[in-house]
């Protein structure tokens, strides 16, 4: 269902509770199979899980949260649910900080290397999970993201009639968002200036591109402080395009300390916490939906020259 104006779009929960910080994963039955049980064709598609043991614990069930028995009928275009335990991942070895929780709104400091939500090969090792587990707050869920290698202020929803009216803070550039930056010192450039430029960003890719064109992003960057061939620079960003503050940076000749992406692809052992990403998030600002009130939260974290 197609949400109305200024509504948020109501989505099903899943059939199964958050566990461990972790939600269900789901699997659709193809219309098309020759199967002719659900546990059939999965046995069939994904030999290597223990279908079996998922069944026999009560844990695969059908989107209307029926158990899935040996007998049960196949569904074609219906969805399974299910848990499954992900692969060993790295501990990520710095705190998550809560700067400050209430009935429905927690804000973090989310260090360098911790991914906002679970997806590729990092799934325990976010802030969702981390989170969810910790505090006991299933229905908990970011509002904006943070690039797994930027540390700072992230704010999270822990009831789900929140989350559209924080989010469209967002989508709506109504919130003052300022970061910090480690970049080389440039002597021939003028500060404070404005960086504008047009950002593409392929799916599937891990870096985005400068390309010409009308610019669909702007940051205004400040010089705090130089120290030898280094910079500390106050970076306001106007608008939320991928990797934008890295680009915007690395165009003036200045690509943040720590970049393993700009100006080139750099790769990474994933136990390798040695050189963070100079930037961090350090003030998020807005008038509060629930209440109109202005709110401020700061990072408490530093960038080390």
């Amino acid at each position: 269902m197609r949400a109305g104006p200024g509504r948020a779009l109501t989505v099903a929960a899943p059939p199964l509770p958050v566990r461990d910080g972790l939600g269900p994963d789901r699997l659709r039955l193809p219309v098309t199979d020759p199967a002719r049980t659900i546990l059939g064709f999965l046995h069939r598609a994904e030999p290597g899980e223990d279908w079996q043991r998922h069944a026999a614990a009560g844990e695969l069930v059908d989107e209307h949260g029926r158990p899935v028995t040996e007998d049960t009928g196949y569904q074609p275009g219906r969805f399974v649910y299910f848990y499954r335990e992900p692969p060993p991942e790295v501990p990520v070895p710095f705190p998550l900080t809560v700067l400050h929780r209430d009935e429905g709104l927690v804000v973090v400091d989310k260090p360098h290397f911790l991914a906002t939500i679970p997806r590729g090969a990092h799934i325990r090792e976010t802030v969702v999970v981390r989170l969810r587990r910790d505090l006991g707050l299933p229905d908990l869920v970011p509002v904006h993201r943070l690039d797994r290698m930027t540390a700072g202020v992230l704010l999270c929803t822990v009831d789900p009639e929140l989350r559209g009216p924080y989010q469209q803070l967002f989508e709506r550039q109504r919130v003052r968002k300022v970061y910090e930056a480690i970049a080389p010192y440039r002597p021939g450039l003028e500060f404070p200036r404005t960086v504008r430029s047009r950002i593409r960003k392929r799916h599937g890719e891990l870096t985005a591109v400068e390309e010409p064109g009308e610019a669909n992003s702007e940051t205004w960057i400040e010089l705090v402080e130089r120290r030898g061939a280094l910079a500390r620079y106050r970076l306001h960003p106007r608008t939320g395009r991928t990797h934008q503050l890295r680009l915007h940076l690395n165009s003036l000749g200045a690509p943040i300390v720590g970049d393993n992406f700009y100006p080139r692809l750099r790769r990474r052992a994933p136990d390798d916490f040695s050189d963070p990403l100079r930037l961090l998030a350090r003030t998020v600002e807005f008038d509060d939906p629930r209440t109109g009130r202005r709110r401020r939260f700061d990072s408490g974290l530093t960038l080390g020259f």
